[in-house]
């Protein structure tokens, strides 16, 4: 429960209360500066948990396994993230609601719970992954076994979503991603030609065999995670939170700038038979070239930090979606006794992923099959978006054609890979 004083649940000033105008700070100064991180803080923790431990390290096994050829399959997201992002923004501001909300109260309540049921499936798989990760994160910096760690990282997600505000959560997280960014620097210092380069992005070596497109299908799923999506759309019906198309655009640049130079300092470093079957440590050699013998311990630090930038989002994401197909009251500007079913969730699916994540199963294998069954459930989350973004009895303005366009194209593009990659496994 939350005291009197804390963040969530203030009371609001009196309206007859005289304010007096402030100040504001001369450009350029620390406070115009720190101001304005924070209004970019959205689109920077979207991108960064948009690139979770799941997501680095499937790029990092796409790397070591089939290095600039998968390098299209980023460069091809861009106009996705850019234009799925733009319409769940705009549906989360013009509605106020949340996905699953509308999706109940105009299409059925049935409809609601499948779609929950699926976003669920996925977030609880990549939240018990991240999970794990996490806690190997800890391991490897303190050398100590990865399950004296779960119950601590399960904890404090959930008091971080239990205890504190979901603005100052924002705010926090931006400065733990910044490790992630050293992957930039390794992709600097191992980059092939420009030429060579370019004719992976334009000219990709395409390969018909299962594993090439089990990356395709994991990329797909790390870049365009559904419940990144369905964020997007549910944080906006928060009290307090202010859209900004900008963080459509931020968090797009982010995402795809790590996942590309992750996985060309991973195929430029890591020759591994079986990539998905690697050590986490193993996977840290694709920063050697940027911060050499530290390697291991800056991947450890960087996972921990896209961890916990993820692992808030995806919990709350999760229950925002079961509260939504059930008409719950959901919100983290919430407080606990207002909103008992919302937080009751958040409890109970931290402490099942804690749980889980004390299996003696491989993180990095964990990770990357996570990201390959959020690829398979991605496309009912287009399909919501591209149904609701044309629905005029529900937004005031519509999909443009163009954004129609990159919307079915990502999810045609999906299905067929999906579809061929079930054909190989069965």
């Amino acid at each position: 429960m939350n005291s009197p004083g804390s963040p969530k649940g203030q009371a609001k000033p009196p309206s007859n209360v005289v304010r007096f105008p402030q100040a504001q700070p001369p450009p350029g100064t620390g406070r115009e500066i720190l101001a304005s991180l924070r209004r970019i803080g959205p689109g920077l923790v979207t991108g960064a948990a948009d690139l979770d431990p799941s997501a680095v390290v499937t790029a990092t096994v796409a790397g070591a396994a089939f290095g600039g050829s998968v390098l299209w399959v980023v460069i091809l997201c861009v106009p996705f993230l850019l234009t799925i992002f733009e319409v769940a923004a705009r549906i989360g501001t013009e509605t106020r609601q949340g996905l699953l909300d509308i999706v109940r109260d105009n299409y059925g309540r049935s409809w609601a719970l499948i779609g929950a049921g699926v976003t669920i499936i996925t977030n609880l798989v990549v939240i018990i992954a991240d999970t794990m990760a996490v806690s190997e994160g800890f391991a490897i910096i303190l050398r100590q076994p990865r399950m004296y760690f779960v119950a601590g990282t399960a904890f404090s997600v959930w008091y971080i979503l239990i205890f504190h505000d979901y603005r100052r959560i924002t705010r926090a997280l931006v400065l733990i991603s910044a490790p992630l960014y050293l992957y930039m620097v390794a992709a600097f210092l191992v980059m092939p030609a420009p030429a060579k380069l370019l004719h992976d992005i334009l000219v990709p070596h395409v390969r018909t065999m299962p594993d090439y497109v089990e990356a395709i299908v994991a990329l797909f799923g790390s870049l365009l995670t559904p419940y990144i999506l369905l964020w997007q759309v549910s944080s906006r019906s928060d009290p307090g939170h202010e859209p900004s198309r900008a963080d459509a655009h931020l968090a797009t640049l982010v995402s795809t700038l790590l996942a590309f130079s992750i996985i060309v300092a991973a195929g430029a470093v890591l020759r591994l038979p079986h990539p998905a079957d690697m050590t986490t440590r193993q996977a840290a050699e694709a920063l050697r070239p940027a911060v050499g013998d530290w390697g291991t311990l800056v991947f450890a630090i960087g996972i921990i930090g896209s961890g916990l930038v993820a692992l808030p989002v995806l919990v709350s994401s999760m229950c925002y979606d079961l509260a939504q197909a059930v008409g719950w009251k959901y919100g983290l500007s919430e407080n606990p006794w207002e909103a008992k079913g919302f937080y009751a969730l958040i409890s109970g699916s931290m402490f099942v992923a804690g749980a889980a994540a004390f299996l003696p199963i491989n993180p990095v294998h964990a990770l990357y099959w996570a990201m390959i069954l959020a690829g398979l459930c991605l496309i009912p989350t287009l399909a919501f978006l591209v149904l609701i973004g044309n629905d005029r009895r529900i937004m005031k303005t519509t999909n443009t054609v163009a954004q129609n366009f990159w919307i079915g194209a990502a999810a045609g593009g999906l299905l067929a890979a999906s579809v061929a990659y079930l054909w190989w496994k069965i």
